[in-house]
């Protein structure tokens, strides 16, 4: 192992480089569908053995330190996003004559600008770099708070964040209930590169108990809290999730939307299984009436026709909102609550909306370009200025996310809390099946776990879900089924912890490694002199 760190450390130019990309690549496999966790350990032990061997030109100051390490941490990156990203690009070959040429901004580009954090990542543990457990203690650092910047910078984008990676299954989910998302990355980091420490030797005792410990109490508490069943309240309600798996090339043409919504009716109106309870709410997935609905009074009649006396639909739909003579409508992307008599009693708009897919960010320059929105809608879709609960008649709550919102950390708000539940529809058709909607439904437990409250998930591609608050499903639709879904809705866990209280926990790990870093730096500039 000495040796292989020590060839590491050597290498130089284009090999430095590729390999590089190459572990970062490696990492990519502890993600959805793989779910391959181990393959985080090497990639980060060959990740501290590159940045070990980092050296700039003496007399260069900061910058000149800074930039070999920057560049190691940014091919790491391409590596990474390129491997966990590939698929995004599927979305532009449903239109390929007109979006084909973009594919290599979504498939290179997108990665390279992701790619950007961990190159800072890696600068910035650089300056605290020694050559003992400081070292790990710093990239853990300095990769918490860089995937921290990333959920929100540029308006946001933490898909994939390291910490999914030690997540794969329920056992291992639920720390970060306790600890939330970046607290539980900065601690991966930790945990994937301590074996680096093997080949250089100084730190390797503690710094394995140390991540061995972390590691054991990861699975601990998982083990410790699945034993506690999700509580079903006497007055659950029964969910119905239709998952029509319409391509999205068909939802794209104008002659078979009524088909479209037939079909969404028939799903609705089968009978439930033998035994099982009338569903009380019945869900549709993302835009999946094909029409403004509001225009359409016959549509409500039909979907009143469907529904049984008490029974309410949630559907995703465009919502359009007239602003007078001579201005253009504003276009929504939303979930309505629509009762048994046809009525819509609540609404609900996207607040995170997708940039190039809703919307196109510093649009006048932009267009100019030829940089469009995928969806075709004239002037894209607005945003809310704020997040709506839809409440039942009941008085019970449901806490919409529509499509990516879910991967947000920092959209569970206050608003969250005394939610029956959190509904997420979504229409992942549009990237087909490649990793990414496996990749979207681990996020969607996450959040289930984290918050503490239980997930209905409508896709129309799938995969479709009732998650309890510990992350396992209750009932599900794959990918690419056709059919239904019900469940009944179990109650929030009572230990529930606000994302405020993660914040916290995240800056107190953050500081404790920043000072285990600076203590190792400190240390290994005094050997030196």
């Amino acid at each position: 192992m000495e040796r292989l760190a020590g060839r590491l450390m050597l290498a130089s130019g284009m090999s430095r480089a590729l390999i590089a990309i190459a572990a970062g690549a490696i990492g990519a496999l502890a993600l959805p569908p793989f779910g391959f966790f181990a393959a985080l350990f090497l990639s980060f032990t060959l990740l501290v053995w590159l940045i070990d061997g980092c050296t700039a030109k003496p007399g260069g100051g900061l910058f000149n330190r800074a930039l070999p390490a920057f560049g190691i941490g940014w091919c790491f990156g391409l590596g990474y996003f390129v491997a966990g990203l590939w698929w995004l690009g599927n979305a532009l070959l449903l239109e390929a004559d007109e979006f084909a040429w973009a594919l290599p901004l979504a498939i290179l580009g997108l990665p390279a600008f992701l790619a950007l954090f961990y190159g800072f990542a890696v600068a910035a543990a650089n300056l605290l770099w020694s050559d003992g457990l400081g070292r790990i203690a710093a990239l853990a650092a300095a990769f918490g708070l860089m995937e921290w910047f990333r959920s929100f910078l540029a308006t946001g984008f933490p898909w994939n964040a390291i910490g999914y990676g030690i997540m794969p299954i329920p056992v291992m989910m639920q720390s970060v209930h306790l600890l939330g998302l970046f607290s539980i990355t900065t601690l991966a980091v930790f945990i994937f590169a301590s074996p680096a420490l093997i080949a250089t030797k100084k730190g390797m005792a503690p710094g394995l108990a140390i991540a061995g410990l972390l590691l054991a109490g990861h699975v601990g508490y998982g083990l410790y809290r699945l034993q506690t069943p999700a509580e079903t309240p006497a007055d659950a309600l029964t969910v119905r999730i239709v998952q029509p798996s319409i391509d999205q090339s068909r939802k794209m043409l104008n002659g078979d939307r009524a088909e479209i919504f037939a079909e969404h009716l028939r799903l609705s109106a089968l009978p439930p299984g033998d035994g099982k309870k009338r569903p009380d709410i019945i869900v549709w997935p993302e835009t999946s009436v094909p029409f403004i609905l509001t225009q359409n009074p016959d549509a409500l009649t039909e979907i009143a026709k469907t529904l049984d006396d008490g029974q309410v639909l949630f559907t995703g739909a465009v919502r359009m909102e007239d602003q007078g003579a001579g201005r253009p409508p504003r276009y929504y992307n939303s979930v309505y609550a629509i009762d048994s008599q046809g009525e819509i009693i609540g609404a609900a708009d996207k607040v995170h909306l997708t940039p190039f897919g809703e919307y196109v960010p510093f649009e006048n320059v932009l267009r100019e370009f030829g940089i469009d929105n995928v969806i075709a809608l004239p002037g894209g879709f607005s945003a809310a200025s704020s997040r709506t609960s839809l409440t039942l008649p009941s008085g019970k709550r449901f806490y919409p996310l529509i499509c990516y919102e879910i991967i947000f950390p920092g959209e569970m708000t206050s608003e969250l809390q005394g939610a029956t539940a959190i509904l997420n529809v979504t229409n992942d058709g549009w990237f087909g099946d490649t990793p990414g909607p496996y990749q979207h439904f681990l996020q969607a437990r996450i959040r289930a776990v984290e918050t503490g409250v239980p997930v209905i998930r409508g896709a129309n591609t799938g995969i479709s879900a009732v998650i309890d608050p510990y992350g396992r499903i209750v009932a599900g639709l794959d990918y690419g089924q056709v059919g239904t879904i019900d469940a009944t809705l179990s109650g929030g866990s009572r230990d529930a912890i606000g994302y405020d209280t993660h914040r916290t926990y995240f800056w107190l790990i953050f500081s404790l490694m920043i000072i285990v870093a600076a203590g190792g730096a400190w240390s290994f500039a005094r050997g030196r002199n």
